[in-house]
């Protein structure tokens, strides 16, 4: 099932001294399960393209269609909520509250969408368990490693079961073996919950795992390999 339409998709910043191009007349589809890498040398428009699909940044012209709702329809407030039921975010610098444990950065999603505290509570768990930490549900980031700190942030991105998930350089900031065991939960989640995964990464690491690679360069998309493989959840 198709989950998300790029159509002659354009990103021009345009100031005073400077006209960069971003993203140039993309048009991209996305079916629902997929895992997939965005990838290209810096500059080439890998994270504006994610900023995009996940409506942080607004196009300067095209279409982008989640689930058949095009968010260039919706109002500022209408799309926050949008993003928020949807999508959900994982960064390279992890962005957790610093202030809130594990436990409650991954319930904070969920408590913004109102629902109840027994199911935040299971969910959480659930899900930290999944990512190796039910041990940690008490800690704050500054107690976590680098790696535990990028699965808490997967396991929150994950939490409201949002339709997929955008990633940029997840795995930036971790060494090989933090690297290795994020990405490994990350498939095996794709795999048992269905939920779409779209990488913006340089990491090899990240490119051999994927089913899909698309490659940009100053901005267009230069060639979108589909990879046939069998991958099986651990």
């Amino acid at each position: 099932m198709k989950i998300l339409e790029l159509r002659n998709v354009n990103k021009i910043y345009d100031g005073s001294e400077v006209h960069v191009h971003a993203v140039n007349n993309i048009s991209l589809d996305f079916e629902e399960g997929e895992f997939a890498a965005v990838v290209g040398p810096s500059g080439s428009g890998k994270t504006t393209l994610l900023n995009l699909i996940g409506g942080l940044d607004i196009p300067t012209s095209g279409t982008i269609i989640i689930d058949g709702t095009d968010l260039s329809l919706l109002k500022p407030s209408q799309l926050i909520d949008f993003r928020l039921r949807n999508i959900g975010f994982v960064f390279q610098s992890y962005n957790l509250i610093p202030v809130l444990t594990a436990k409650e950065n991954v319930d904070f999603i969920m408590s913004l969408q109102k629902w109840p505290a027994e199911k935040r509570d299971a969910r959480t768990m659930e899900l930290l368990t999944a990512v190796g930490l039910a041990e940690r549900v008490n800690s704050r980031p500054a107690k976590l490693s680098g790696g535990q700190q990028q699965r808490v942030a997967v396991a929150r991105a994950l939490a409201s079961k949002p339709k997929f998930i955008l990633a940029d350089e997840p795995t930036a900031n971790l060494d090989s073996k933090a690297a290795a065991t994020l990405l490994e939960i990350m498939e095996k989640l794709n795999l048992e919950e269905k939920i779409t995964f779209i990488f913006s990464t340089h990491d090899p690491r990240v490119v051999n795992m994927a089913r899909r690679v698309i490659t940009l360069l100053d901005g267009k998309v230069v060639s979108d390999e589909i990879r046939k493989k069998e991958n099986k959840p651990a």
